[in-house]
Order: C-alpha cells, then sequence, then structure tokens
C-alpha cells in the first residue's frame, strides 16, 4: 500500500513538471520572478480559455490526463484540473491548498470554486490595508489586499485607543495630565479652542492614525509633506527607503488612493500638500491625485536634485531628480504660497517716524494702451524732465501727477544725496506695508535664485545623510531627506504655529524642522525602528541640537512633544508572526492566537490543529502567510467604540488618554 502511494505521488510530481513546461509557454501565465501564476491559470480554466487548451493538447499526457474523449470530440475535465493545480505542492504556492483546507466548505466544494458566490472589488470602496515593513523583509507585495463590505470598511477606520502615552521636554519624560489646548493661540490662528496645541509623535498604521485625527483635526492643517515609498519599475541599489518597496503598481496606487483621500479632509482651507515621489511613480500619481483633489487644485511640479550625475545608467542618461507634487483646496486666486519680504526701509527728517521704501513707478502698459500715462515727468524743484517709455508708461497720469507729487508719493533723483537713482519712483511706507501683509510670489525673476536654488543644489540626499550620521550614525536611516528641503517648503507654505503633518515620518526630519521653526506639527510612523529614530531625533532637537538648520534658524533648544500609539490588538500578532526565526516560534504564536486572536469569520482553527504536520511541511515564510490570513483585518486596533469591552483590555488610564484625545474628558 505504501508503494502504491509513492508510485502514485512519482507520477503526480512528474505529470506537474510537464503541466509546468507547457504553462511556461505562455508569458500571461508567469510571473516576473518566473514561477506560474496559479489563479491565473485556474481562471483562465474555468473560462474554458482556448490559449490554455490548445497549450495542454499539445502534450499526450496532459491530453489523457484532463480530456475525456466522447462522441468523436475531446471535452476538457475542468474540475480535475482545477483539484490538480490546487493540490499541495503544486505551482508553487503550497500553502493555497493548505489554507483552504481550513476554511468554509459548501458541499465539499470551498466557496471560491462554487458559482453561487461571486467576488467583487468595488474600487470606491476599496482598502489597501498592512502595514510597512523593513527593506530586509522583502517579499512579493508588501502590503496586502483586502476586499471589504462597506460596513466593514466603516468598522476598520472607527478612531482607535490611544496607549503608552508620554510628554517630552527639556526635563526628561513625564506622565499626560492632559492635552494642551490653548484657547488664545488658537483664535489667533483661526481654529477652535479646543483644538490640541501639543506636538504629537504618533506610532501605528498610518491609514488609521489619519482617520484618528479626522475628529480633532480636520479641516486644520496647514501643510501636509508625505515621501512615501516610491513606485520602482525596477528597485535600484540607491532605493531611498529603509521601507520595503516591492509593490506592484496597481496595490501602490489603491494604497496610496486611501492615504490620499484622507489627507484631504484634513487640510485646512488655503493648506497644501506637498507630494515627494520618484520618477518611475510620478506621472501614474500625477493623474491619480488630480481626480483627488481636482486638476483645478494643482499647484505645480518641482524638481529636487537627488544626487550629482552618475556614468552607469540605463542609456548613459543619469536621472538625479526626483519631484515634489503640490495641490492645494481652493481655487488658483487665492495665494496659498509666498515668503516674507526683507526690504530696505529709510528713516528721513520729512517723515519722521515714518520709515519708507523705494517703488516702481512705472506700469506694464504701452503708450498705445495708455495715452494719459505718456508723458514726460518734470521735476518741480530742478526742471529735468524724465520721458515716459512708449512700451512701459508711468503709474500715475498727467493729471494726477501733482495730487501724487504733493502728497510726498513721487520721489525724483535729486531729492536725497543717498540714493542712487536715474528716474521717478514711488514711496510706500512700512506701515502700508505691514497693512496688507502680502508674500512676494515664490517662484520669479527675484525668488528663484533662493527657492529653487535650494531644491536644485542644497537639498540633495548626501545632506541629508550627512546630518543622520552626526545625529545616530549612518546605518541608523538611509537616505534621509535634508533638512533644508523641508525649510524650504515650510518657509514658502506656512506660518508660525501653523499645523504641519507628515504620515510617513521615516527618521523624523520634517517634525525636527518644524519643531525649530516653531511650527505644530504631527508625525506617523509604524516600523518599530523608525518610531524610535523620531523620538530620539526630537529630544536631540529639545536639547538644542546644532545640526542641519539650526545655525540659520538660530536654534538653542527648548519645546516639546508627546508620544502616543494606537493600542494593538490582531497587529500584534502580525508583528510576533514578522519577526519569528522558527516554526516553533510560530507555533507558539498560534496557541496565544486561539486564546486571544480575533480571526477572519470563515476560519476552523481545530482543522489547523488537527493537520499541524502539514502546516510544518510549508516554508517558513509560506507558515507566516498562512497565520497572518487567518486573522480579521478589521481588528488591528483597539476601536474606540469598543473601549469599555473587557475582551479589549484597555486600562483605565488608556482610557483616560483616550478621552482626553478625542475631547470627551
Amino acid at each position: 500500500m505504501a508503494n502504491e502511494q509513492a508510485n502514485k505521488e512519482r507520477g503526480g510530481s512528474r505529470l506537474n513538471d510537464r503541466l509546468m513546461e507547457r504553462l511556461t509557454e505562455e508569458p500571461n501565465y508567469v510571473s516576473d520572478e518566473g514561477k506560474v501564476k496559479k489563479w491565473v491559470v485556474a481562471e483562465e480554466a474555468r473560462n474554458y480559455s482556448p490559449t490554455l487548451i490548445a497549450l495542454l493538447l499539445k502534450d499526450e499526457q496532459l491530453r489523457e490526463t484532463f480530456f475525456v474523449e466522447t462522441a468523436e470530440a475531446l471535452v476538457f475535465k475542468t474540475e480535475a484540473f482545477l483539484q490538480f493545480i490546487e493540490q499541495k505542492n503544486y505551482l508553487s504556492d503550497s500553502y493555497t491548498r493548505y489554507s483552504q483546507k481550513i476554511g468554509l466548505q459548501i458541499g465539499g466544494r470551498f466557496m471560491n470554486q462554487r458559482n453561487e458566490v461571486e467576488l467583487v472589488f468595488p474600487y470606491k470602496d476599496c482598502i489597501l490595508e498592512g502595514g510597512q515593513t523593513k527593506e530586509d523583509q522583502k517579499r512579493n507585495e508588501i502590503f496586502f489586499n483586502q476586499t471589504l463590505a462597506q460596513d466593514e470598511i466603516t468598522q476598520l477606520l472607527e478612531p482607535k485607543v490611544l496607549t503608552n502615552a508620554a510628554l517630552y521636554d527639556k526635563d526628561g519624560q513625564h506622565e499626560i495630565q492632559s492635552f494642551n489646548r490653548d484657547a488664545q493661540k488658537n483664535e489667533i490662528r483661526g481654529l477652535d479652542a479646543n483644538t490640541i496645541t501639543d506636538n504629537l509623535i504618533i506610532k501605528g498604521n498610518n491609514l488609521l492614525t489619519l482617520h484618528s485625527l479626522l475628529g480633532e483635526f480636520g479641516g486644520k492643517i496647514k501643510l501636509i509633506y508625505i515621501d512615501p515609498p516610491y513606485y520602482f519599475k525596477n528597485n535600484p541599489s540607491t532605493d531611498t527607503f529603509k521601507y520595503n518597496s516591492s509593490f506592484h503598481l496597481s496595490s501602490w496606487l489603491v494604497f496610496m488612493r486611501n492615504r490620499l483621500q484622507i489627507a484631504k479632509k484634513l487640510l485646512k482651507k488655503g493648506g497644501t500638500i506637498w507630494i515627494n515621489i520618484g520618477e518611475d511613480g510620478m506621472h501614474y500619481l500625477k493623474v491619480m491625485a488630480d481626480d483627488i483633489f481636482g486638476a483645478d487644485h494643482f499647484v505645480g511640479t518641482l524638481p529636487r536634485r537627488t544626487r550629482s550625475g552618475k556614468s552607469d545608467v540605463p542609456y548613459n542618461f543619469s536621472q538625479d531628480f526626483d519631484w515634489l507634487l503640490v495641490y492645494t483646496n481652493v481655487s488658483d486666486d487665492v495665494d496659498v504660497m509666498g515668503r516674507s519680504i526683507e526690504r530696505t526701509y529709510y528713516t528721513t527728517p520729512d517723515y519722521p517716524g515714518k520709515p519708507w521704501r523705494l517703488a516702481d513707478l512705472t506700469k506694464q502698459t504701452t503708450a498705445k494702451e495708455r495715452q494719459n500715462s505718456f508723458f514726460t515727468m518734470v521735476d518741480p524743484k530742478t526742471d529735468k524732465e524724465y520721458p515716459a517709455s512708449e512700451k512701459r508708461t508711468w503709474a500715475v497720469t498727467k493729471d494726477t501727477f501733482q495730487h501724487y507729487y504733493d502728497i510726498g508719493y513721487i520721489v525724483f533723483p535729486d531729492d536725497y544725496d543717498f540714493l542712487k537713482i536715474t528716474k521717478p519712483y514711488g514711496r510706500k511706507f512700512k506701515y502700508e506695508d505691514d497693512a496688507k501683509g502680502k508674500l512676494s510670489a515664490v517662484i520669479s525673476d527675484i525668488q528663484i535664485v533662493d527657492f529653487l536654488k535650494s531644491l536644485l543644489s542644497e537639498c540633495k540626499n548626501e545632506k541629508g545623510n550627512a546630518e543622520i550620521d552626526v545625529l545616530f550614525g549612518r546605518d541608523e536611516f538611509d537616505y534621509a531627506k535634508p533638512e533644508n528641503l523641508i525649510k524650504t517648503i515650510l518657509s514658502v507654505a506656512t506660518s508660525e504655529n501653523d499645523i504641519v503633518l507628515d504620515f510617513f515620518s521615516g527618521s523624523g526630519t520634517t517634525a525636527a524642522v518644524a519643531h525649530k521653526m516653531n511650527r505644530q506639527y504631527i508625525a506617523c510612523e509604524q516600523i518599530d525602528h523608525q518610531v524610535e529614530l523620531n523620538v530620539r531625533r526630537l529630544k536631540e532637537v529639545i536639547d538644542g541640537d546644532e545640526g542641519g538648520i539650526s545655525d540659520e534658524v538660530k536654534w538653542c533648544g527648548g519645546g516639546s512633544f508627546v508620544y502616543l500609539e494606537l493600542k494593538r490588538y490582531n497587529q500584534k500578532f502580525i508583528d510576533e508572526i514578522e519577526e519569528a526565526q522558527s516554526t516553533d516560534e510560530l507555533i507558539a504564536i498560534w496557541e496565544q492566537m486561539k486564546a486571544r486572536a480575533f480571526f477572519r469569520f470563515n476560519v476552523e482553527m481545530q482543522k489547523l490543529d488537527d493537520d499541524m504536520e502539514d502546516f510544518k511541511a510549508l516554508t517558513l515564510e509560506e507558515q507566516k502567510q498562512m497565520l497572518c490570513s487567518l486573522l480579521d483585518m478589521n481588528q488591528l486596533y483597539v476601536n474606540f467604540s469598543d473601549m469599555e469591552d473587557a475582551e479589549a483590555g484597555v486600562t483605565e488610564e488608556e482610557k483616560r488618554i483616550t478621552k482626553a484625545f478625542y475631547g470627551e474628558e
């Protein structure tokens, strides 16, 4: 009997080899890694694909196995073929068949094999959930897909319970008594009195964190800067992230869409979002972002030079830039950006206590367009004449000249010895400028030297690397964005005390710069190591960090921030599974899961225990995928609405902090 079973298994293996050989002849059936895509082949079989049937008929053994001759015709044995390819150890994904063994069946057939069940993936409702992983945890896809009904999505995105709260200032770490809500500061900022004014570093999945922030900060964020994992057609050696960037374009776009949709709701009216993105993904993201924010709210694209040119590059063309896509939520007649203007003012005896400056006295109109302004201006004191230009006339007319001269608006070259001018100018008083409060344009003949010079020459990756190296050592984080990049952005799009959000916080550059520039900030990060890096970096800033932009902004230390975490539930099991190094560790985690985890509705746990030997036969990566697939992804973190549920294990201190954050003390 044993020999018969062994022969059967050997025959099945040989048949599988022949099938694999035939299937690899069709490029659409093969992944980028050279493995047959079983799910594609299965779908082709269900649809009686002529391409698949032709491949099978070419091989005599496959024809005899999967076809039956009836009335001089060959009939494809679809069910037999599907059962064969779904057997354990076939087509390179052995855990799939095993995972189905612990799922629900109807009449001996798994649900996804029955025509009664139709699986749909509605674009408007899809949520691409999952956590960021470190670079050394390479996978084919770094985020897992979940198709959720609308009520499940609502549950997933509810506000979460907060835990491990701590306040950090120059005196160290403290317990939080309450969140700071400075009514006077909020009134100046145009926010409601109860808005939190603490700086925040929050650990947890950023999509769920954003939804938890919505109630408190919806419509209040002045600037969002994000540096998300880039989409790469081919991952370069100079991948600028410690994140694993292995994912497909469709998944990356859904991942980004889910987050940008909620980010839009957080923006204050007149706020801006700056998305730092690489060449491969920029144009795909631009089309999608136009749909989310509105093409008429697209502000512009800015290049950032990332490195000096390289010679060993494709086509002998060195692509040395990444890009900033900028969007807002108001019409284009609103000045959402601008720079403070540093002007030279004069104080003279004829206008005591009223500093003034020179202003252009010409206008961009031709003599033909504005005939009354095309005249020769005469200095009443010297009788010197100053003719108008035919292409650029005076800003005053022949009829109004005397009025403006009498009120002191017109300044002639001979009026003051210290002026080195050759034509008449206008006089503008400082109190007039202060009253208008108007900022200069970001990109102009004057400002392009300042603003774009920073982006094109002073914000390279090597500068960010050097800043991290000084603080912590280079191994802590590769290719951090330099502080000068964030300073350049904050200086044109925010004012002091505005709220800045970065939900891909990475090494904490945005938070560090916002702290030094007296902006309130919210930084979100999930990876343990990078959260620790954020906290360490901000503690250095509070202690008077002298690196980055510190000298330029005269930073001397001070301030504080609050650290919070989303309280994990199923997420803690996922984290433990990812870190496990052996099957024994995973089995121990499974025992904990049985006692405390929330499972998907169609999981029969006893079947896994009954087939533990089959589980052990899987590879370690397949075992991890197996255990993660059993968990209910709606229960990654504890919902605020479940806080009083004893099974959630929320402490009284966690309840107090959570209620305080959501304003329900």
